[in-house]
């Protein structure tokens, strides 16, 4: 029996990319794959866990509980981050990832975000966490989070590239959401504007380190210019776009200078005339209300930094992501502890390293 949801595996359905190899902690060899029709979506989201304004290696505490929670999945759908550099003198823990599997309904994907956002959280009750694409009080290009979007199981994977670059800046604006640097205002998105992962289109779709890339290892197009956000509704929004451009029998064509032109204005200024043409177009296939590009996740964090500040608007972050509601509650007191930074490291990072160094290696 079939449903839309991945790929039949030897009479038992599977969930994976077409063009990925299936592989499970025993590297089981691949076997016969039926791919089943229709574009498949995936999402890695990135979140900051701060104790409790900044990150540090008790992340990886979190994470050590969360992968032997679910060793099978989370060996693969889970990482960590560091910083870079002299960024490293900011601090050396960054972000922490978790990834879903593909689904080809946007609604079973978001359901799928969201248990792996409660399992999660579970595991770090005394932490925040915080769904940024900069900490408000960083000024740091290399610790950021984002959120990659994949797309796959495409016949036209050109023709699909072409279709969300073209709308990629204004599809981006509905999740800008890193309007600090160093305790200073910035606009809509600092990662957008500065992060080293992510940036400008070159005329290698496959270089990694760009807002929307051919990805080597899964073979799918991912979306990277995104950031991490706390609302599930924006992001249904945001995915059910993305997918009405993919599905759309309309045809563009790929325009680099046009594209790294407007995506250098966007995370300043935010939305402007070019992008409102932008919005007329895409609504001819995919309409959402205008006033979201307007009030952005960036300008609901900014409002409240600046009413209530660093803490409030960490703990409405945290509140948004576990519970669905953007509000500060009361911040219990948080004790560093060197032991559970210590387990993390050996029960998680160093459990990981193999894998990590594996990936790195596909995607480059």
């Amino acid at each position: 029996m079939r449903n839309n949801l991945g790929h039949r595996v030897g009479g038992r359905l599977k969930r994976t990319w077409p063009l990925e190899r299936i592989t499970t902690l025993t590297k089981t060899p691949r076997r016969n794959v039926e791919v089943l029709p229709g574009p498949l979506f995936g999402i890695e989201e990135e979140v900051f866990i701060t104790h409790p304004q900044r990150p540090n290696l008790q992340s990886l505490y979190c994470l050590a509980k969360l992968l032997w929670a679910n060793p099978r999945y989370y060996y693969v759908h889970s990482d960590s981050n560091f910083a870079r550099g002299e960024d490293v003198k900011q601090g050396l823990m960054g972000g922490v990832e978790i990834s879903t599997l593909p689904y080809s309904e946007v609604g079973d994907l978001i359901l799928d975000l969201a248990e792996r956002r409660r399992a999660l959280a579970a595991t770090c009750p005394d932490g925040l966490l915080v769904p940024l694409g900069h900490l408000i009080d960083y000024h740091a290009p290399t610790i950021t989070c984002g959120m990659h979007i994949h797309v796959g199981n495409v016949s036209d994977l050109e023709g699909a590239y072409a279709k969300l670059a073209h709308f990629l800046p204004l599809l981006a604006l509905l999740t800008a959401n890193s309007p600090y640097y160093d305790g200073r205002y910035f606009g809509q998105s600092y990662r957008m504007a500065h992060s080293y992962a992510i940036g400008p289109l070159r005329q290698d779709p496959r270089y990694r380190f760009q807002d929307i890339i051919f990805a080597r290892r899964l073979g799918t197009i991912e979306i990277r210019i995104l950031d991490p956000i706390w609302d599930l509704k924006r992001l249904t929004i945001l995915l059910e776009a993305i997918r009405a451009l993919v599905l759309a029998e309309r045809v563009y064509s790929l325009d680099r200078e046009a594209y790294n032109r407007l995506r250098q204005a966007v995370p300043y200024a935010g939305y402007g005339p070019a992008l409102r043409e932008l919005y007329k177009e895409l609504s001819e296939i995919y309409w959402f209300p205008e006033e979201m590009l307007w009030i952005t996740p960036a300008e609901q964090v900014r409002h409240l930094f600046e009413e209530q500040g660093l803490l409030a608007a960490y703990s409405a972050l945290d509140n948004g992501y576990r519970n669905g509601i953007f509000a500060p509650q009361p911040v219990p007191s948080f004790q560093t502890s060197v032991s559970k930074a210590a387990v993390g490291l050996a029960a998680y990072y160093m459990v990981k390293l193999p894998y990590k160094l594996q990936k790195v290696w596909k995607e480059w």
